[in-house]
């Protein structure tokens, strides 16, 4: 598959039919090691969850975090209540991947993150990216068994996709910006 049209496929994920094979997830993870990164410093290390009660914690705080959210109204909590149950069932069925960094390396964390994701769509896969708060992280990282020095990122999940996610246009959660609308020349200028 062309970078590009990998780049035009790659959608967020939030239903799998079922996770990624092992020499999917070893081949998409060393396309991750290949990003660049300061220095040459190759900041990341990537932990597979296999264990399903640690997954089952990964998923619960995210519900938790998600309901945490504050409502105006009931019908706002409902959506939110809705969106909670939905990215908690977004585990199931997902091969489940935490990015970890060392601590002050997280842009080039980042990179290693947007290779993955292009790599599994290459791969006829899709995925997730769960972010968490501050304190949420820091709870992955005792979970996980992270050494000091070191910080969770992100939590992916890649699988077989079991919808085609949102078009880009029809994102109901924010529309895309028209191309090129955050394009300057020499200095920012607003539109």
């Amino acid at each position: 598959m062309d970078l590009y049209e990998a780049i035009e496929k790659r959608r967020t994920i939030r239903i799998f039919q079922e996770p990624a094979t092992e020499e999917q997830l070893r081949k998409i993870l060393l396309s991750g090691s290949k990003a660049p990164s300061a220095i040459n410093s190759q900041p990341w290390e990537f932990i597979i969850v296999e264990d399903q009660s640690i997954i089952a914690q990964l998923a619960d705080i995210k519900h938790k975090v998600t309901l945490s959210m504050p409502t105006k109204t009931e019908e706002d909590r409902e959506k939110v209540e809705k969106r909670a149950a939905a990215q908690k069932a977004s585990f199931n069925n997902a091969s489940i991947v935490t990015v970890c960094g060392k601590v002050g390396g997280a842009k080039s964390v980042w990179l290693a993150i947007e290779n993955i994701s292009l790599a599994a769509v290459a791969e006829g896969l899709g995925s997730g990216i769960v972010l968490y708060p501050k304190d949420e992280m820091d709870k992955i990282g005792e979970l996980l068994g992270l050494p000091s020095g070191y910080e969770p990122a992100a939590v992916l999940k890649i699988g077989v996709p079991g919808e085609k996610g949102h078009s880009r246009d029809k994102n109901p959660y924010s529309p895309r910006r028209p191309d090129f609308s955050w394009l300057h020349k020499d200095r920012f200028r607003a539109k």
